[in-house]
């Protein structure tokens, strides 16, 4: 069984801000519910095959390590690659033209992925802060 893909990277990259293709890939999920279960073993090898290695260098080259694609959103702690049309055991077991298709991987931040999977946009960090008079020196406050 080959998944169909719902999503797809030229969709998203037509969104403009980074909050619309933050609730295009959200996934509305649920804090513990496991995505592979007793399964997990198989996700894990799948990421360290030299084949998934070579497609994330090539998704991290293609959107300049920034979250969601977002030119002025480097991203400068580890860079997560995350699949737009989330993995199933039967795409592992049946090797899944998903599993490497660039329409179906953006490269995102720790912060960012935590957010699309649990559907927490609270999560998501301001690409800037809004700065207060003394908001740095909590005895002038």
């Amino acid at each position: 069984m080959i998944t169909k893909m719902e999503k797809s990277y030229s969709e998203l990259i037509a969104l403009p801000t980074f909050e619309e293709r933050f609730n295009y890939c959200a996934l509305h999920g649920t804090v513990g519910a496991a995505t592979f279960g007793s399964h997990r073993f198989m996700n894990q090898d799948f990421y360290s095959r030299p084949e998934w290695k070579c497609a994330r260098r090539e998704v991290i080259l293609r959107d300049n390590g920034c979250d969601l694609g977002i030119e002025d959103r480097e991203i400068l702690d580890r860079i997560y690659i995350h699949h737009i049309n989330p993995l199933t055991i039967e795409d592992l077991v049946n090797s899944s033209p998903l599993l490497f298709d660039p329409e179906n991987l953006i490269c995102v931040s720790h912060i960012t992925h935590e957010a699309i999977h649990y559907g927490d946009a609270s999560l998501l960090q301001p690409l800037f802060v809004i700065r207060r008079p003394n908001d740095t020196c909590p005895w002038k406050r």
